[in-house]
């Protein structure tokens, strides 16, 4: 098979399927387990695909979809945290494998999945009654991994077994393999060096205490991984080597009642079947992919597992694919017996393991592991030169391992006090990304926002193109497809015709009783000639008939010259043939989002503008204001940075200043008339505070020209209740969502989330 290795490309050699699963405890302020039902705001853990509980009602698991990328496994478990940590109220999740402060095991509550879940109940009191309930809110990081079929299809060319056959081996060889040098993984990746003083008694009282509530033996690497973690009563040797010897051996396992049934085999890697997952009647028709099983969360971590540390996982594999195996005999008890010497012991710089009988030290075994697999990565061009570094780093220098960073800062903090910290400091980070979809920051913001609102209900979403910003959202039997967040299956093509072209939708609504501005076409120089003498000395607007987010648009609210008009008809014509010239409505613009019957939010949009400080110039002013994160460029960002071009030049003109001029402490100055987000302006949420009269003739409008979800502007000069003065100026077929859902002050409002009641009706 290595042959066939030389001849395949590094592309399809790296080719694979990847997923992940995380564990994790809900934690009160004080650090205590959460004893509160898995939050409602998260769905129903019963059929939500990617957010459930795993033991107990207050053991979140997150489970990725299946991806071609660690990268993109690792980004959608970063959104799922995210999603979580922003929607469990005022607990926070706990960010270490080893259980949090504990009440008495009776009073821990069990996952409950309802009339249709009694089977997992039965079996969540099982385990209760036989390893406790502290042992079983262990949490961990699972991943899973499979070759491309392409891979396995190139790699069995020529070969003379069966197609299946030759599949099934490829893995189970692996799986041996992994089996032999899992001590590896567990010293790379462990994170359980103490425990909490609340833990089983059992165990804690075989260490001794670092902290007031930390308790370790002072070398322990991975307790999780040690006989005080989740493990079998006794160590259980299935036999590898065929599927059906495998599949042999753990039926024997239940039949003598060592095991209720193959989910209790808790074993550091698993052979799965996409058919049944350990369904061993499925299993025996074929292994799909594997999952590792032994991996503790990384509290340095959000995600609970560093992406490098994935890349390493994942060459790790294929180099075990290939490596020869040894003939030792006992080679399981040995490697059973490594990775508990590692687990209680792997803290110290001279442990010694054993490699095939003979006596080795952890360092030396190590980097002829590393060697080899260094080797192999050069060997075929596999590309993963990047992560070695920090890996061999932990190998020879146990410090540097994240164990003993962990026991250093609990020893100094105290373990819950610590803990809290980093899930505090996750939370944190996670509220400060509640815009992002991770691994999709390249799209519009607008996007990003429905796909997160998607995923939060466990609808399944696929980017159909990512350029054109062009969704799939499945739910059920339902399917829709949606283009920039808000162009959906419930609006049809000519209400998107209509909204386009501004003088259609003036006649449209003017027809409805629905007052808009007057005004006239101008295609040409002599056409504003002829029509100035009627607006010269009234306030204006000129702007292209079909363009939208206030592209070409000039406003001149107290009038202006013949020439000054001239100059803005001709920048506007530069974007359609056709410009309008309206009367000026006055009053404040405000902007009406109506998806369905309802106005879901309502923005006043003020024009970019600085405040001055006394010593900096409007140009450095900008630059300032720019370093904002929420503000960017291409619609990623809950705003937008604001840029000085010509129209900003002209528009500061007036005022008498330019973009070098130094304004005063506390001026503040509007760099731009027309208050579209798109062009720097700030949002500020008025939905609460605007009368539902007006709300109604922004449904209205939207009625009238059969939309469905529009973008509606209107000026309102009061908006006290008697107040019953408006215009609409336009309407918009492609209301950006995410200045509603994220404004610069005010409420933020789930608009994502009303575009799904929508659809999904």
């Amino acid at each position: 098979m290595q042959k066939r290795f030389n001849q395949l490309s590094k592309q399809l050699l790296t080719s694979g399927r990847f997923a992940i699963e995380r564990e994790m405890l809900r934690v009160k302020a004080d650090g205590t387990l959460a004893l509160t039902k898995h939050p409602a705001r998260l769905g129903d853990k019963a059929t939500h695909p990617y957010i459930t509980t795993d033991f107990s009602e207050s053991q979140i698991e997150l489970i990725t979809p299946t991806f071609a990328t660690v990268d993109a496994a690792h980004h959608f478990l970063e959104t799922l945290y995210d999603i979580t940590a922003l929607n469990i109220g005022d607990e926070r999740l706990w960010p270490q494998s080893m259980p949090c402060a504990l009440p008495d095991g009776e009073v821990i509550p069990l996952a409950d999945f309802g009339s249709s879940g009694l089977e997992a109940g039965r079996y969540r009191e099982h385990l209760l009654q036989k390893y406790g309930a502290k042992k079983q809110l262990i949490s961990g990081i699972h991943f899973n991994f499979s070759f491309s079929d392409d891979l396995i299809a190139a790699l069995y060319e020529g070969s003379p077994e069966r197609y299946d056959r030759f599949k099934n081996e490829l893995y189970l060889k692996l799986v041996r393999n992994y089996l032999r040098m899992r001590w590896l993984v567990v010293y790379l990746l462990g994170g359980t060096p103490a425990v909490h003083t609340s833990y089983e008694e059992r165990c804690v009282s075989q260490m001794q205490a670092l902290n007031e509530d930390v308790y370790s033996n002072t070398t322990a690497l991975s307790y999780r991984n040690s006989d005080c973690g989740y493990t079998n009563v006794e160590p259980l040797y299935p036999n590898y080597t065929t599927l059906a010897d495998y599949t042999s051996s753990v039926r024997r396992f239940i039949t003598k009642g060592d095991i209720a049934n193959p989910n209790e085999l808790y074993s550091p890697i698993r052979l799965k079947t996409s058919r049944g997952g350990n369904d061993l009647e499925q299993l025996e028709k074929g292994i799909d992919y594997i999952e590792i099983r032994n991996i503790d969360l990384n509290p340095f971590e959000k995600t609970g597992i560093a992406l490098d540390d994935l890349k390493f996982l994942h060459i790790f594999m294929l180099y075990l694919a290939l490596k020869d195996e040894t003939d030792f005999a006992d080679w399981q008890a040995e490697a059973f017996h490594n990775q508990q010497r590692v687990a209680k012991e792997g803290l110290s710089p001279t442990l010694m393991l054993t490699r095939d009988g003979e006596s080795v030290a952890l360092q030396t075994y190590g980097n002829d592991l590393l060697d080899d697999i260094e080797a192999f990565n050069t060997r075929f061009a596999l590309g993963f030169d990047a992560i070695f570094a920090t890996v061999r780093e932990r190998v020879n220098h146990v410090d540097a391992t994240y164990s003993a960073r962990l026991t250093k800062v609990m020893t100094d903090e105290g373990y819950t006090a610590w803990s809290l910290r980093q899930a505090d400091a996750y939370y944190a980070d996670a509220y400060a990304n509640r815009f992002r979809m991770h691994g999709y920051t390249d799209m519009e913001l607008s996007t990003q926002i429905l796909m997160k609102a998607a995923l939060k209900r466990g609808y399944a979403v696929d980017v159909v193109d990512r350029d054109d910003q062009f969704i799939r959202i499945r739910h059920g039997h339902q399917t829709e497809y949606v283009k920039q967040a808000t162009k959906t299956s419930k609006d049809n093509y000519v209400s998107v015709l209509m909204m386009e072209n501004k003088t259609v939708t003036k006649h449209v609504l003017a027809e409805h009783g629905i007052h808009v501005p007057d005004g006239v076409e101008l295609r040409d120089d002599d056409d504003l000639r002829a029509v100035w003498p009627t607006f010269a000395g009234h306030a204006i607007v000129l702007k292209p008939k079909s363009t939208n987010f206030g592209i070409g648009i000039h406003i001149f609210k107290d009038g202006t010259t013949f020439d000054e008009t001239l100059e803005a008809f001709h920048h506007a014509k530069t974007f359609d043939d056709v410009v309008l010239l309206e009367t000026f409505l006055p009053g404040k613009e405000y902007r009406f989002l109506v998806i369905g019957d309802e106005v879901a939010g309502i923005l006043h949009r003020v024009p970019a503008n600085v405040t001055g400080d006394g010593i900096s110039t409007i140009r450095e002013l900008v630059a300032k204001k720019n370093e904002d994160p929420l503000r960017g460029k291409g619609y990623k960002t809950p705003l937008e940075k604001i840029e000085i071009d010509d129209i900003v030049v002209a528009f500061l003109r007036p005022q008498g200043k330019t973009p070098d001029s130094v304004l005063a402490d506390g001026e503040r100055i509007f760099l731009r008339e027309n208050s579209n987000i798109s062009t720097g302006g700030d949002s500020i949420d008025y939905t609460d505070h605007v009368s539902d009269f007006y709300k109604q003739i922004a449904v209205d409008s939207a009625k009238a020209m059969g939309a469905t979800i529009c973008g509606v502007d209107m000026m309102i000069p009061s908006l006290e209740a008697d107040a019953r003065d408006y215009g609409i100026i336009e309407l918009n077929f492609n209301p950006a969502i995410h200045i509603h859902s994220f404004p610069y002050e005010g409420k933020e409002r789930p608009i994502g989330e009303t575009v799904l009641d929508l659809l999904f009706d």
